[in-house]
Order: structure tokens, then sequence, then C-alpha cells
């Protein structure tokens, strides 16, 4: 079936294409109860606005966008950009806006892509996730005018709002609670070095276990299950190994408990693990692991208000949403007594 026009609308309600348009767009020239009988015609046969007209008689596109740049196989398993993105849709439904949503190989394909949208006007603002040191999307996004709102840390931002949790702080909280559980040699399996966050985690976390007087090394991974097992067994493979290893994530969590188990290790026993980002997964394994806890939903809908602030030409401010919080599970104890 061919996609309903305004002129179907015309036919059926027996009115001019100009006064259809008129009670579509909430504008003056038709009765209310012309109006009201044009909308219930219009609801009828399914019809939608079509973007990229009203975008170019100088409308919206009703349109927001969503970039990422990972591999689909990552993606697909890691539970935050679910959630995220749950988050972000729970909150546009409200008032019918779409997500665009696509993935991109690089960088460079991403900022092509944002050209695109805005020379099109294909969406009205975008989400900008997993920002980079000296990310280069930054200025070409401010270049462009495209409302946008940087899901992370308020830095190398150039002003963009930014809705995000405090990372160092939660790095802190873990190195402590280990700490005081009597570990000395920590280990920590961080994302791609790149990433504003990781850089962010792995300055907390030099800081935290040197302050405390304690031995500490990061691993860069990639999110992945695969990255995390290697990661695990060239850790626990030193000749000292680590009694308590942090994870970026919960599939590399949950992939460095399997490691370790093939290895001989015993968890709590014998090593401590811990992940970021709570999910059922951390809740299935045995153990069920101990993880930093937050509101990834409710992060996504708050980014999404922000964004359709600013897309409504309102300035936005930076807002920090709650840091995560430790839920202790079966996968932390205190070091063996060697160790401690």
């Amino acid at each position: 079936m061919k996609r309903p026009t305004m002129a179907d609308i015309a036919d059926r309600a027996g009115v001019t294409k100009a006064a259809v348009s008129f009670a579509l767009n909430d504008r003056p020239g038709v009765s209310e109860p012309t109006r009201r009988r044009i909308r219930a015609i219009a609801q009828e046969l399914g019809w939608q606005p079509n973007s990229a007209a009203r975008a170019l008689s100088g409308g919206t596109a009703g349109a927001f966008g969503l970039v990422i740049d990972r591999p689909a196989h990552t993606l697909g398993l890691e539970p935050f950009f679910m959630q995220l993105i749950s988050g972000i849709q729970a909150e546009l439904i409200a008032d019918a806006t779409p997500l665009l949503f696509t993935m991109a190989e690089d960088r460079a394909t991403e900022i092509a892509l944002y050209r695109s949208w805005s020379a099109r006007r294909r969406v009205d603002g975008v989400f900008l996730v997993d920002l980079k040191v000296d990310d280069a999307r930054v200025p070409v996004l401010e270049e462009l005018g495209l409302p946008t709102v940087v899901i992370g840390a308020p830095i190398g931002t150039r002003g963009l709002p930014a809705v995000w949790s405090d990372d160092a702080a939660a790095v802190t909280t873990v190195v402590d609670h280990l700490a005081g559980l009597g570990h000395r040699r920590l280990a920590r399996v961080g994302g791609p070095a790149p990433l504003r966050h990781t850089a962010i985690r792995t300055a907390a976390f030099d800081a935290a276990v040197r302050d405390r007087g304690l031995t500490g090394r990061t691993v860069e991974a990639d999110y992945s299950g695969e990255g995390g097992a290697a990661a695990t067994r060239a850790l626990l493979g030193a000749d000292r190994p680590p009694t308590a290893i942090l994870y970026d994530n919960d599939v590399m969590a949950v992939s460095g408990l399997t490691a370790a188990h093939s290895l001989g290790v015993r968890v709590p026993a014998d090593l401590s693990v811990v992940a970021w980002d709570d999910s059922a997964l951390c809740e299935l394994v045995d153990p069920p692991l101990t993880a930093l806890s937050r509101d990834i939903v409710a992060h996504g809908a708050r980014a999404a208000r922000m964004l359709r602030e600013a897309a409504g030409g309102l300035a936005v401010p930076d807002r920090q949403d709650p840091a995560p919080r430790l839920t202790p599970r079966g996968s932390v104890a205190p070091p063996p007594a060697a160790d401690s």
C-alpha cells in the first residue's frame, strides 16, 4: 500500500489540501470541528508527517539521532547500551519523537553521517556517546550547530551539555572497599585507552592505589568477553598476581570469572572480582558478582529530556547523576591469609 498523503486526507474529508495542512500543523485557517475531523481521518489512514518535507519548509525533523561506533558483536552483548537506549526511548515516546539509531565503522564515517543528517535536516539533535580524548566529533557538531547532548563527563566538550556520573568517585569507592578487606595487590581491566571515561577511571585508579600504599595495574581490553578473559589470564599469570580485579564492564567481568575458574583460581577465596555497571549477567553467575550499580535507564531518559530542551533553543547546563554505588555480592572476600 502506498503511503497516505495530505491529498488522500483532503479527498476523504472533502476539504482542500491547504485546510489539511493548517489542521495538521496547528495553524489558523480552519474551524476546531474541522481540525478534529481532519486529524481523525489522518489517524485512520495511518498518515505520518514527511520529516524531510517538513524540515525543508522551515519546520523541524521531529527526530533525534544516535550513532555508536563499536563492533556489532560487542554492542549486542553489552547490557549498558541496551538500557541506555531503553531510557532514551521511554522518554521520547511521550511525544512520539522517533530515535534514528545506527552504527558506524569508524569516527570518520560517524562524522560524515552527522554532516549528512544536518544537510538533509534528518534530525533535530544528536546524542554523543563514547567521547574520546581530543574528540574530532565535538568541533564538527559545533560547526554544524546541531543540538547535542554528551553522555559522559563534561571534559573536552567545548560547551556541549553533558549528563554524567562521577567515575573517579566510583573507582575510589571500589579501592577503599577492597583495601578495607585487606587487599594489597589490585588490578583493573579497562576499556579502550582513547575513550575519555577510560582515561578518567585509569587516573583515579592509579591515584587511589598510590595514596593508600597499594600496588595496582591496569590492562587495556575492548569490552568483549574475549578481551576480558585474555586480560584476566595475563594478570593471573604474573609472578605476584592481583588478589582483586575491577572490570570496566559486566561482560568482561563474567568472562574474567570464567577464565579464573579455568585456571583453578577460586573466586572469592583466591581472587575477588568487581564489575562495572551492574546487570542481570552479574547475578546469574556463580558466585554472583559484586558490582557498581547505577540507574542507566534513568540516565538515558535524562539525556533525552536535555536534548529535547536543547533542540527547543534552551540553554542546557551539564547535569550530574548520582555516582555508581557498590552492590556487594559473593565474588568479593578478604584475600588469602598469605596475601593480606
